[in-house]
């Protein structure tokens, strides 16, 4: 790990630092959940997933935006 004396910025290192940004997460176990348990994870999972869709979105409008401005 790094220290304060070796790193130039001040920061410590965690291992976290090393891994992939992108790594795909390994699957949780449901085989011990109850149905209800099971519900709201999938209504947790859906929630998740239409804000990442509204963030695509929001990102494909400001790219749209940015290349209108470009191409005067």
């Amino acid at each position: 790990m790094w220290t304060k004396d070796r790193d130039q910025k001040g920061a410590d290192m965690d291992i976290e630092d090393l891994e992939p940004r992108n790594a795909v997460a390994k699957p949780k176990d449901l085989s011990g959940w109850n149905i209800e348990d099971l519900e709201e994870y999938v209504k947790r999972m859906h929630s998740e997933i239409a804000r990442a869709e509204a963030m695509i979105q929001s990102k494909h409008n400001v790219s749209s935006v940015a290349d209108s401005l470009f191409k005067l």
